[in-house]
């Protein structure tokens, strides 16, 4: 196994299983062709065609698609008991971050639709006079979604009327129990960019990345029963953890390796796939400080599909 292997986790899809989805006639998502079915039922929200699915041109603004979709969702999850992982959560659905939502769609659905969906990660780290140490969490294995896998000190995914930072102080403190005063010190260094194919869909995704240094005296404690226990680790053991098993979540893998980068402890002179995994987290490594230091630039992850 590998950094490699890792990142190509986050990017295994085959195009030839989708069709596009289109909204006012524009590429935004995609969905499977063995799901088609499932909309064919609804021609009044949805034209299924031999090479596109698009919504209804007479579905025009955010409030008249997100209800028909959302009648659509409720009905296809009571009739035929789609979308298990309901959350009673909704996405804001955009091409790109920054954009006005063309509308919102509750979660579990955004992957059948292979929607833009976005979330933050954030990066609970501390400095030892023998490098950098992050927190890692174990997930609760009562989750719905990789249950008992490693993960960040926080993550989560970005829900409709909520700014980033301050899901990043809501999700702080519910998982890990940090104060809102601390969490917002937490710095946003770039994002990393994944589509992938996944039970529920396609997953098409962009993690904002955040870095938390925290005192050394500070000791995450779950609120919200989604985290089972934290420890403290070396960066170094994070990092073999990642390159020699399955051990993190798929994506978080993805932002661990993106951490490395940008603090200099995976460098070019000791690790033989750099170029390779530099291209294939989606960026490059811009000028920063040395091992353990703090960069304050930000890189964009823009991975390819």
């Amino acid at each position: 196994m590998s950094y490699l292997d890792r990142i190509a986790r986050c990017h295994r899809w085959n195009p030839e299983d989708y069709l596009p989805f289109l909204v006012d006639g524009r590429p935004l998502g995609m969905v499977a062709r063995d799901s088609l079915d499932l909309l064919r039922g609804f021609p009044e929200v949805f034209a299924v065609a031999d090479a596109s699915v698009a919504l209804a041109p007479k579905l025009t603004g955010f409030e008249a698609r997100s209800a028909a979709l959302a009648a659509v969702l409720e009905g296809l999850r009571a009739e035929r008991g789609a979308f298990p992982n309901w959350r009673g959560e909704d996405y804001p659905i955009a091409p790109r971050w920054g954009e006005a939502p063309l509308f919102k769609m509750e979660r579990a659905a955004v992957p059948f639709f292979g929607l833009p969906a976005y979330g933050v990660h954030v990066n609970g780290f501390v400095r030892r006079a023998e490098g950098l140490a992050v927190w890692v969490g174990r997930r609760s294995r009562r989750k719905q979604t990789a249950p008992g896998k490693l993960d960040h000190l926080t993550a989560g995914g970005q829900p409709y009327g909520l700014g980033l930072m301050e899901n990043v102080i809501k999700e702080c403190g519910e998982e890990a129990g940090v104060p809102p005063a601390l969490a917002a010190r937490a710095v946003p260094v770039g994002a990393v960019k994944y589509r992938c194919a996944m039970p529920d869909g396609l997953r098409n995704d962009v993690a904002f990345c955040y870095d938390l240094e925290l005192p050394e005296d500070f000791v995450p404690q779950n609120r919200d029963g989604e985290m089972e226990s934290f420890e403290l680790w070396p960066l170094e053991r994070a990092l073999a953890a990642v390159r020699d098993s399955e051990a993190f979540k798929f994506n978080v893998a993805l932002v661990t390796i993106d951490f490395a980068l940008r603090h200099g402890v995976l460098d070019p002179d000791s690790e033989p796939d750099y170029q390779a995994i530099v291209e294939g987290i989606g960026g490059s490594i811009s000028p920063g400080t040395a091992a353990g230091g703090r960069r304050a630039d930000s890189r964009s992850g823009a991975a390819a599909g």
